[in-house]
C-alpha cells in the first residue's frame, strides 16, 4: 500500500472533525450542560487550592501562585488527550463487540483513523480556563515574559501532553490482551490529579514511582520547572522532550501491535 503523505492526513482529519462536530451540536442539550459541567469541575479544582492555602501559606517550599501556575499547566497538558483522543474510552466496548475490525479495512492509518473519529469539543473550555490560570499565576509571580520564554512553555506543554497520551494509549490498548481492562484505564487516568502537585511533597517512594514507573512527573512538575524556577531545572526536566516522545511512540507502537492483531470475537 502506497504510504499516504502529512498532507493527505490533515485534509482527512478535517473533513472527519467537520462531520464529529456536526453530529456533536445536533444534541446541543447534552452539549451545552457538559460544557458547564466541566467548567464547574475547574473551579472547583480553583477553589480547593484557594482553601488550602488560606490555612497554610506554602506546602514544602511551594506557594500559592506557584502550586497554581502547576495546576494551569497540568490542565493544559491534558486537554490534548481529552480533545483528540477521548475515543480510548470506547476501544474496550469496540474490541469485545467485535466492531473493531471494521477500523482495519480502511487504507489508512489504523491508529489515526479511530482516533480522530472523536473530537471532545468541551475540552477547550477547560483548554481556556488553564491558559487563564496560567497567564494568572505567571503574571502574580512576575516571571519573565518574552518570546523565549513562551516557545518553551510551548515546547514543554507539548511534551507533557505526549505524556499523558502515552499513558492513556497503552492503559486503553490493554483491551487487547485483558478482559478487565477498564480499570487500567481509569486508574491510569485518575492518577493525573496527583501531576498537578510537586513530586517534592510526597516521600522518595513516591517520588521514584512518578517519575520512573507511572511518570506523571512529567505532566506537570518537571517540564514545569523550566519556566516557573529556571534556576532549579534539573536534568530530568530538559529531558521532558525525549521522555514525551519516546513514550508516545513505545504506546504508539502497543496500540498498533494489539490493534492490527485484531481478529474479532471468535464467535
Amino acid at each position: 500500500m502506497k504510504r499516504k503523505s502529512l498532507g493527505f492526513y490533515i485534509r482527512i482529519y478535517f473533513k472527519i472533525l467537520a462531520q464529529n462536530l456536526k453530529s456533536q451540536m445536533s444534541y446541543r442539550a447534552d452539549f451545552i450542560i457538559s460544557t458547564i459541567g466541566m467548567i464547574f469541575t475547574n473551579i472547583a479544582g480553583f477553589v480547593s487550592f484557594w482553601i488550602l492555602f488560606t490555612n497554610f501559606s506554602e506546602i514544602n517550599g511551594w506557594g500559592y501562585y506557584e502550586m497554581l501556575f502547576l495546576y494551569g499547566f497540568s490542565l493544559v497538558a491534558v486537554t490534548p488527550v481529552q480533545c483528540l483522543f477521548d475515543n480510548n474510552w470506547n476501544l474496550r466496548r469496540y474490541a469485545f463487540s467485535g466492531d473493531f475490525i471494521k477500523y482495519c479495512f480502511r487504507p489508512i492509518n489504523l491508529f489515526f483513523y479511530y482516533q480522530s473519529e472523536i473530537f471532545d469539543i468541551k475540552g477547550l473550555g477547560q483548554l481556556a480556563f488553564g491558559i487563564g490560570t496560567i497567564a494568572y499565576s505567571w503574571a502574580k509571580l512576575g516571571l519573565e515574559c518574552s518570546i523565549l520564554s513562551i516557545l518553551k512553555m510551548v515546547v514543554f506543554l507539548i511534551s507533557a501532553s505526549l505524556v499523558m497520551i502515552a499513558l492513556q494509549n497503552a492503559a486503553a490498548a490493554s483491551c487487547f490482551w485483558i478482559e478487565n481492562s477498564f480499570y487500567i484505564l481509569d486508574f491510569v487516568t485518575k492518577l493525573k490529579d496527583y501531576a498537578k502537585y510537586p513530586v517534592t511533597i510526597f516521600s522518595q517512594v513516591f517520588r521514584f514511582i512518578f517519575t520512573f514507573l507511572m511518570p506523571i512527573a512529567f505532566i506537570a512538575y518537571y517540564p514545569a520547572l523550566v519556566i516557573l524556577r529556571p534556576e532549579e531545572p534539573s536534568v530530568l526536566s530538559w529531558l521532558s522532550p525525549v521522555v514525551g516522545i519516546v513514550m508516545f511512540f513505545i504506546s504508539y507502537k502497543i496500540w498498533m501491535r494489539g490493534a492490527t492483531r485484531y481478529n474479532g470475537t471468535g464467535s
